[in-house]
């Protein structure tokens, strides 16, 4: 280790203050001194040292080194990892061994040595910075036990259209290009995604994963690129990273990526283009290297048209574009997914009495138009295998929605809001108020289905 890092020496001597700077100056990479710690609370959260040089007593005449012990406990509660080290007169080793009881990492006697000082402080920023190694190693592995104990779902379908992917993906498997995947809610993106992350060469390092169109946007930056301790309100512990960084080495998968504002939109970019990024609060900057993987159900092309999608960022996100068919145009795969959901259910419920689909529900559900796609015939078969007090799941176990009525034509009815109205109401009664089905149907997310009911009231 080149350098000390950022050091704040605390002690009501001057004089020792300038001694303490003279002779830390070419180790430190910045010294900040205060004769008192009034205002450590401060220094604490702006300046967020590497190590703390704290003096046990402050006031004149006072030598039984609670001042110090109190100002340790108030870093400590700022800063549960902070590196205190402790300064004490040589009759005072018996309080030093006291404060490292209370939690300073260790410390050194007034007059001090030189080289026994700077080896004590370079021990504590060793601590300090091995401490920061385990939190971001925690991180990593909590980012990478979410995918260690499911299997990843296979990629069915012998439509020409799931032919096509299939082969694309095994033409993407050594590159590390952007790619875009675009396709209506529920026709499966995100399986898609991890098929290209496993195929990839980046298949041993983590896939993270963020929904955009779940993340408010005042927590966009902190979600994304992490924050630094005392950013916001709730940043109490001592700063976090962000998804950009949980993914290094590997796919950072950013679904319903068309929801972003333009303000986001030119935060993603800058990350992308500089390969760096700064976490919120903080000032260093931290180099990026991931594969990127986007998904959406907007026609981001025609968003670019009426600028409220980036052009440079659409540009920057689909070097290779990727679209996924909805269920009604897979011919012949809904009797595959069928077969395949059965199976996992029935395994699941153990259930394994049942051992097939008759003929007229195979019929049943290839007559369907799946407007909630794959997502929608999943849902579907784990239904009709929980209620099925048979040996075969019958065309009458699978409860699908009736199609909608026929709409009214434009010559009826030509308000926007009251088309809209009506058809946040009618998604809302097919899928018996279950919000996040409704807001598959309509194509938005479902904080903008919470937004419109809270707007006419439903």
């Amino acid at each position: 280790m080149d350098k000390l890092g950022k050091i704040l020496i605390i002690d009501d001597n001057r004089d020792v203050l300038f001694a303490l700077r003279l002779l830390l100056e070419p180790h430190a990479e910045k010294i900040k001194v205060m004769l008192s710690p009034e205002r450590i609370e401060h220094f604490i959260k702006d300046f967020r040292p590497d190590v703390v040089l704290l003096d046990m007593n402050f006031t004149l005449d006072t030598v039984n080194g609670r001042e110090g012990l109190d100002c340790l406990q108030k870093i400590l509660r700022l800063d549960a990892r902070a590196a205190v080290v402790m300064m004490t007169a040589y009759a005072d080793t018996d309080k030093a061994v006291q404060a490292i009881k209370a939690g300073a990492v260790d410390f050194v006697s007034k007059p001090w040595e030189k080289e026994k000082l700077l080896a004590t402080l370079f021990s504590a920023m060793r601590l300090r910075a091995s401490q920061d190694a385990v939190d971001r190693l925690e991180e990593r592995v909590e980012a990478l036990s979410a995918d260690a104990g499911e299997a990843l779902p296979p990629l069915i379908g012998e439509s020409a259209a799931m032919k096509q992917i299939g082969e694309t993906i095994g033409k993407l498997r050594d590159t590390d290009a952007p790619i875009l995947l675009l396709g209506e809610n529920g026709t499966g993106k995100d399986v898609l995604a991890r098929r290209l992350w496993k195929a990839s060469r980046r298949s041993a390092a983590p896939f993270v994963e963020i929904d955009l169109g779940s993340v408010p946007e005042s927590l966009f930056e902190s979600e994304l690129f992490g924050y630094e301790k005392g950013a916001f309100t709730d940043a109490r512990r001592s700063g976090k990273p962000g998804r950009m960084e949980l993914a290094q080495g590997g796919t950072l998968f950013l679904d319903e990526i068309g929801n972003l504002s333009l303000p986001a939109q030119v935060k993603l970019l800058t990350a992308l283009e500089k390969k760096r990024i700064v976490r919120l609060g903080g000032t260093q900057e931290k180099p990026i290297d991931v594969r990127l993987i986007c998904a959406t159900n907007a026609d981001l092309r025609r968003r670019v048209q009426e600028e409220t999608f980036r052009q440079d960022l659409f540009y920057r996100i689909n070097t290779v574009e990727i679209r996924i068919p909805p269920l009604r145009e897979r011919e012949g795969d809904v009797r595959l997914l069928a077969d395949y959901f059965l199976g996992r259910y029935v395994r699941k419920y153990n259930k394994e009495e049942i051992r097939g689909i008759s003929r007229e529900a195979y019929a049943k559900l290839e007559r369907y138009p799946w407007p909630g796609n794959v997502r929608e015939l999943q849902h579907a078969v784990e239904r009709a295998v929980i209620l099925c007090g048979s040996y075969v799941l019958h065309a009458s176990d699978f409860l699908l929605d009736a199609p909608a009525p026929p709409r009214k034509s434009a010559s009826e009815v030509l308000n926007l809001e009251e088309l809209e109205r009506n058809a946040v109401k009618r998604a809302l009664e097919l899928c018996g108020m279950n919000v996040t089905r409704a807001a598959e149907m309509l194509g938005i997310t479902r904080y903008a289905l919470y937004r419109k009911m809270e707007k006419w009231g439903l």
